[in-house]
């Protein structure tokens, strides 16, 4: 390898040909989900916007069409926060696409005030990683048979700070705290990936892998739960600790895309503390990779969700 292949950065123009290929992202309608939809539509791929607000998803479309007239792009109704809503979306995309090539579980929420999903969820929690555990689950048939399918879900630094899965007290009954709860959520999602990967592996026709990836510190709706005693801070140390979206989008699209992604394989900015950069393998806490807790929580999940995974 020559010295430049090793220190070239990976951008969007490393995405390969995409044509063919049916992509799923959910939230795709803003941030980090809109630039990820968008920069695979412009490749080629057929992507289904799953978002949650109609309205939201139909103007997000018509941008896409716009700045990209040949767009191959459809819309589904997905709300994370109801399991109905999920089985809905399943059978739909199961109903109208016999393979999915690409499955991005990106939606999201951020630091909410206490609130529970239509099945009695903490939200984010519910959010975050039981609906994309349970979409995952109901597709996941429509991936299996397909060459060189991924699962590619989205954590956070996030699920560092103050980070654990609180079997105990899974949806925080008994005291709240929004910023430890997020984490619980992000550490969810990379718990969920590994397990996934693992099981993955051992099913020797399996032609998916599971990836995780995360956007470093990115300029989205997501900030609009900061703590107000915060947020002047976070305004004045922005352009340190944020990034744009489509910049925060790139470590998601190397790891649906890059064919040199391995499964179990964790994506993010390669700048300082992981906030800015361009995308590449990083590390994740050592609790994510704590077998046991990976195994009892993805048991817990298919309790809670009513999905039993065809691995």
């Amino acid at each position: 390898m020559t010295l430049n292949a090793q220190t070239r950065k990976w951008s969007g123009a490393d995405i390969p040909d995409q044509s063919g290929r049916v992509v799923v992202v959910t939230g795709a309608n803003t941030g980090i989900g809109y630039y990820t939809a968008c920069m695979l539509v412009d490749r080629g791929a057929h992507v289904v916007l799953a978002v949650r607000d109609l309205a939201k998803g139909n103007a997000a479309l018509a941008r896409m069409v716009a700045a990209c007239p040949h767009a191959d792009v459809t819309l589904q109704e997905l709300d994370l926060s109801s399991l109905d809503s999920v089985r809905a979306a399943a059978d739909r995309l199961r109903a109208t696409y016999p393979r999915i090539d690409l499955l991005i579980n990106n939606a999201g929420v951020m630091w909410t005030p206490k609130q529970v999903t239509a099945d009695g969820f903490e939200m984010q929690f519910g959010t975050n990683h039981l609906g994309h555990f349970a979409l995952t689950g109901l597709v996941l048939d429509r991936l299996l048979p397909v060459r060189g399918s991924r699962v590619v879900t989205v954590s956070s630094l996030g699920h560092r700070l103050r980070a654990a899965i609180h079997f105990d007290d899974l949806q925080w009954e008994r005291r709240y705290d929004r910023v430890a709860a997020y984490g619980q959520s992000k550490l969810a999602n990379l718990l969920f990936t590994y397990e996934l990967q693992r099981r993955l592996a051992a099913r020797s026709d399996a032609k998916t892998i599971a990836v995780a990836a995360h956007p470093g510190g990115s300029n989205t709706e997501l900030t609009r739960n900061l703590p107000a005693v915060i947020r002047p801070a976070a305004k004045l140390l922005s352009p340190l600790l944020f990034q744009s979206p489509e910049m925060g989008a790139l470590p998601t699209l190397r790891a649906a895309t890059d064919p040199a992604v391995e499964g179990g394989q964790y994506y993010g900015p390669d700048g300082f503390a992981e906030q800015r950069g361009h995308p590449k393998v990083v590390t994740s806490s050592a609790q994510s990779h704590n077998e046991d807790v990976q195994r009892r929580l993805w048991a817990v999940s298919e309790e809670l969700t009513g999905v039993s995974y065809p691995i």
